[in-house]
């Protein structure tokens, strides 16, 4: 079970480390993002190492805050996540749909992600469900061709929990469209109110528990990673607490009922 550095956020990457260690989650996916150190992939295995809690996937720097983050091309982008990956020896590597007005990067996506791809023949560039976004009490998809990727289609995707909520769909039904794709999931929950919530697991309305407990039947053999968001919590104990609870909420779901042990451990 991995811990994505964006969960202990306004902490920075090196506290993600950090608290992954003192809670006992087997691994980090680093969020690429304005911190210096995400970015460093010696400052990432020195933690690494320090810590004993290896990166077992990369997310790419694909928000609106990370438009600059090493380049303003996101195929130079995308590109030097999959060196960190390869560097760190991550397997994953997850990946947004492109911004619709990304219309170049858009036009080309399928077509230059098998380029990358066939230069990190051992990487999943695993592409996330995103989810439509309400403004001024309208909906519109930030994204292009959408929000779904199983409506283009991919050979990898990271489901989303969170952002299941957010499109008020049901995340077993996503993983049914993701099929045999499925090599990542974010682990979160949602009320449906029609923004990313990124709650703790069992604290919205998605099946959470159902999907974990679904994983196996499913011959899922990629990585689970938390990613809920932990910036309102009133202290480090608080955030500590969150992390626990939603570590022992997967490790439980996640525990096929005739095994002693959890599904995905410290590879």
């Amino acid at each position: 079970m991995l811990l994505s550095s964006s969960s202990v956020f306004p902490e920075p990457t090196a506290a993600a480390f950090e608290l992954a260690a003192t809670t006992g989650y087997d691994g980090l996916e680093v969020m690429v993002w304005t911190d210096r150190v995400s970015q460093d992939a010696g400052a990432l295995k020195g933690l690494a190492d320090h810590y004993n809690v290896p990166v077992l996937s990369v997310h790419a720097p694909c928000l609106l805050v990370t438009q600059r983050v090493w380049s303003t091309d996101p195929w130079e982008r995308l590109s030097r996540a999959a060196q960190l990956a390869e560097t760190l020896g991550a397997p994953t590597v997850v990946v947004h749909p492109p911004f619709s007005w990304q219309r170049d990067y858009a036009k080309n996506f399928s077509a230059g992600l098998a380029k990358i791809q066939a230069r990190h023949p051992d990487l999943d560039f695993a592409i996330e469900n995103m989810f439509p976004v309400k403004m001024a009490g309208r909906w519109f998809v930030p994204y292009t061709p959408g929000w779904d990727p199983t409506a283009t289609g991919f050979d990898a995707y990271t489901l989303d929990l969170s952002h299941c909520a957010a499109s008020r769909i049901n995340s077993l039904a996503m993983a049914d469209k993701m099929g045999a794709g499925l090599k990542h999931v974010h682990l979160g929950d949602g009320t449906g109110e029609g923004r990313d919530e990124h709650l703790v697991p069992g604290r919205g309305n998605q099946p959470c528990a159902e999907l974990l407990r679904s994983l196996s039947a499913r011959g899922f053999t990629g990585s689970v990673a938390l990613e809920v968001s932990t910036r309102k919590a009133p202290s480090r104990a608080a955030r500590e607490a969150d992390l626990r609870e939603s570590l022992e909420f997967a490790r439980r779901h996640l525990k096929p009922a005739e095994s002693p042990t959890p599904a995905i451990t410290r590879g």
